[in-house]
């Protein structure tokens, strides 16, 4: 009876507050550790509807097909109208095998989709897909922000390093965030000791924060392009607000989720916990996250891949493939070896597929010309903005996200 009536006045408060029982928190310190059973979505509370914040990457439910953005109108028989986050997290969790099916309304075609998905353990892999895409440009894709990313991202930047990268994409395409401490930290590679990382405002003065970079060794000082979507969320909202405000970045893609509140997460003596909105978050220059979102300095929408399908040959993709071949006709003394190294160029030619990859690699190669003629990073960056602010680049070439 207690517990109910906790459940009710932290629900009423905003949807992100919650009471947690001994259970339910116990999930949640599940989940920041990086495994969990479930469909494999992030979900928030947005207009009165329950709505996936993103798809997390080869889990039940992205292999099913949900999209960020979905509305999530049913779940098996029962309407979503008045749940909580709370209730909706119970009813889509379940034993490992078993099935749930949600009825979405997905807004981009207005139709309304009945999705199956089978449950199944939730693992994170949080930096992915680490590698050279071309002339000395590196990638790396974000998926968390996890307990243990910010140093798995410190050794992928190494790797890249050391193959001879010197400029970089980072890829925050359909990540919900996570953990801000480690938002933060990653944050601190790129920005000099001192600079603004993020700020937040609460509903008292003693609740209001300034965060800067405490980097006074390694800092990476590459020219960058991040790529974010609808699906960026929280953590990475605020990576790309600081190196956007900071003019350390370029910011390439579409519009940010908007998830800009913060949740302090309160553990009590009897197991349970309060997760509680305390405050916003805001970007260095003041700009606020909260359901506004980063907005791109170059917006480049997807290109569906049928609607490019036909173009593959202009693209160069037949190059690649010739170089797929004549690389599987060399022996290797490792097969393992092998074949990860197959599975690394065909990531690889995927992603030079990827239209909004490919207009990174444009701008960069264009800020590499820039350099060339004695112009600084940040002038480059401000020239490039200037040049192709605001318009919308449609490099042909399908879509493919890892």
């Amino acid at each position: 009876l207690i517990y109910g009536s906790l459940k009710g006045m932290l629900s009423s408060l905003d949807p992100h507050s919650q009471f947690l029982n001994p259970e339910e928190y116990q999930e949640l310190r599940t989940e920041t550790q990086g495994k969990f059973g479930g469909l494999g979505i992030e979900i928030s509370i947005r207009d009165g509807l329950l709505t996936v914040i993103t798809p997390i990457e080869d889990t039940p439910a992205w292999n099913a097909g949900v999209k960020a953005g979905d509305k999530i109108v049913k779940i098996d028989d029962e309407i979503t109208r008045n749940i909580t986050l709370n209730e909706a997290v119970k009813k889509l969790r379940g034993d490992v095998g078993s099935k749930v099916t949600i009825t979405v309304l997905r807004e981009s075609t207005s139709k309304i989709l009945e999705i199956e998905i089978t449950r199944g353990i939730i693992q994170y892999q949080d930096v992915k897909n680490t590698q050279i895409l071309e002339s000395h440009i590196g990638y790396v894709r974000l998926s968390e922000f996890r307990e243990d990313s910010a140093k798995a991202f410190r050794t992928a930047l190494d790797e890249l390093a050391e193959d001879g990268a010197d400029s970089l994409i980072l890829d925050l395409r359909n990540n919900p965030g996570g953990l801000l401490n480690v938002a933060i930290d990653i944050t601190e590679e790129f920005l000099p000791e001192g600079k603004i990382v993020v700020s937040t405002k609460g509903r008292r003065a003693a609740q209001n924060t300034i965060t800067k970079s405490t980097n006074t060794s390694h800092l990476i000082d590459w020219p960058m392009v991040i790529l974010i979507n609808e699906g960026s969320a929280s953590g990475s909202e605020i990576l790309a607000g600081a190196l956007k405000d900071h003019k350390r970045a370029i910011i390439m893609g579409t519009t940010s989720f908007g998830k800009g509140s913060v949740q302090s997460v309160i553990p009590l003596p009897d197991g349970s916990g309060l997760r509680l909105t305390t405050s916003k978050y805001f970007t260095p220059s003041g700009g606020s996250i909260h359901e506004i979102g980063i907005e791109p300095d170059i917006e480049v929408k997807y290109i569906p891949k049928e609607e490019t399908e036909k173009d593959e040959k202009d693209m160069g993709v037949k190059k690649v493939f010739e170089n797929i071949e004549s690389r599987d006709i060399e022996n290797s003394e490792d097969p393992e070896k092998e074949k990860q190294n197959k599975k690394d160029e065909e990531t690889r030619q995927r992603l030079l597929e990827d239209n909004q990859v490919q207009s990174a690699i444009s701008v960069l190669k264009g800020i590499r010309v820039y350099k060339k003629l004695g112009i600084s990073d940040e002038e480059a960056i401000t020239a490039k903005e200037a040049i192709t602010a605001k318009e919308t680049i449609a490099t042909e070439g399908p879509i493919v996200t890892e």
